[in-house]
């Protein structure tokens, strides 16, 4: 079940032009090598031991006054993919919703490594390291969860937060759940879709910008390559089914890390150091769009 809130798509479209930047970004990158990516099956609790690179993620920054720095005033909402709680509220997360081009679960459970280390808490800890690295910027930086529900958000209220918060900018951070040999990260960008509640009409050529930057800048940090699976090797892919990107009125993208289902992606996936890489990539990127 490949990203966030969905089964595999029945159909895409086709990946925007921006993926010119990418490759602009990513030739003048050093080490644009190997990465991780998938989408999954359901999610299981994490080996024992998995979460102690977690630990080492950030202390949360949120309540203590913000630094000045070049992101004051700006506010970013992080999005962490899926919640541990999922798997065992599938009655309640299986309700269906309106996206504007049918019908979609409210979330999923996500996917997991062969060795059990959760989707779900991979993105929260990204998502933790994200948070300090932009508040340490200035950045009013807010999460749709922190494991502090017994499941959810559904991806209408996901959307509707960063839409409330006025976000300058939304990232959603997933990994992916796809066959071994599927490697390399990639950014999901919303299409052009109006019906229903949805209308993103305003939103896909500041979300591709979005994008971009995020994905020249998560190359460069990490040493990832850009998907090799999906995207056309530019690390962009743009899809009208996903709930989260239709429903968003501010920009927003979808991040797939990584393949949690392929060996070398997972080893990366599941180290702490990388991890902070990660979030570092994500943090340069959405600063770079947020300073223009």
């Amino acid at each position: 079940m490949p990203y966030d809130d969905c089964p595999p798509p029945t159909r895409r479209a086709r990946p925007l032009s921006v993926a010119a930047a990418l490759a602009a970004v990513c030739l003048t990158a050093a080490g644009c090598g190997g990465g991780p990516e998938t989408g999954g099956a359901g999610a299981a609790s994490p080996r024992p031991g998995a979460d102690a690179a977690t630990s080492a993620a950030p202390t949360p920054t949120g309540k203590q006054p913000l630094p000045k720095g070049p992101l004051t005033g700006r506010t970013v909402v992080i999005d962490p993919g899926h919640n541990p709680g999922n798997r065992d509220h599938t009655r309640e997360i299986n309700e269906q919703l309106d996206i504007g081009t049918g019908r979609k679960e409210c979330d999923t459970t996500g996917t997991a490594t062969n060795d059990g280390y959760a989707e779900a808490r991979f993105t929260l800890d990204v998502s933790h390291r994200l948070r300090a690295l932009l508040e340490a910027e200035g950045a009013r930086v807010r999460l749709t969860h922190d494991a502090d529900r017994p499941f959810g958000p559904c991806i209408d209220e996901r959307a509707r937060i960063g839409n409330e918060a006025k976000a300058d900018a939304v990232v959603s951070v997933h990994a992916d759940g796809s066959a071994v040999g599927n490697r390399g990260f990639h950014v999901i960008l919303p299409a052009g879709v109006k019906g229903g509640g949805a209308d993103t009409s305003k939103i896909v050529k500041s979300s591709a910008d979005l994008g971009a930057r995020i994905a020249g800048h998560f190359a460069r940090t990490t040493g990832s390559a850009p998907s090799n699976y999906i995207g056309g090797n530019t690390g962009l892919d743009t899809r009208d089914d996903l709930g989260g990107l239709n429903l968003s009125t501010v920009p927003k993208v979808f991040v797939e890390c990584g393949n949690m289902r392929d060996p070398k992606d997972a080893a990366l996936l599941t180290a702490a150091s990388w991890r902070q890489k990660a979030a570092q990539g994500l943090a340069d990127g959405i600063a770079g769009y947020l300073k223009g």
